[in-house]
């Protein structure tokens, strides 16, 4: 069986909800992705074009500093990485993380949360942040979905 991780980034609480019911349905080991400056109420004023979210999404070249880059990843085959979708796409962090480590023969799965976006060009724009031998596929949004639907999507995955 392989080893499995569910790193997940979550500015409100919601998607570190589902990321733990990833975990406990593929007894997968967690491990929560954290900006070195975390994120305010006012950081994530979407609807202010000033709002550090809004300036970090606007430049697609902007990598927040992670607080810690010490994720054993080489320990894993299959990697869940969730995040909340901002702009149809996934936080610049994301970025940063797969940046900062080697994902080579890995085979990661994103899920998402959104108040009503889908992925968008999710996939698209983070395929570049990944070595060419690591597999990355649009997984599924889990916004309002419950911990048993959760549970047998994940058991269908790693069967």
């Amino acid at each position: 069986m392989s080893k499995v991780l569910v790193a997940y980034f979550s500015a409100s609480g919601v998607t570190a909800e589902k990321a733990k019911a990833i975990a406990t349905a593929a007894e997968a080991d967690l491990y929560e992705i954290k900006p070195a400056v975390p994120y305010t109420e006012a950081d994530l004023d979407f609807r202010n074009k000033e709002s550090r979210s809004s300036v970090e999404m606007a430049d697609k070249s902007f990598r927040p500093e992670l607080a810690d880059k010490d994720a054993n990843i080489a320990a894993y085959d299959t990697i869940f990485l969730g995040f909340p979708i901002w702009w149809y796409v996934a936080p610049t962090i994301i970025n940063s993380f797969l940046e900062s480590y080697d994902f080579s023969g890995k085979t990661i799965i994103l899920f998402a949360t959104s108040g009503g976006s889908r992925f968008g060009k999710t996939l698209m724009e983070l395929k570049p942040s990944v070595s060419e031998t690591a597999v990355i596929k649009e997984g599924r949004m889990l916004s309002n979905t419950q911990p048993l639907v959760i549970a047998t999507w994940v058991r269908d995955i790693l069967s």
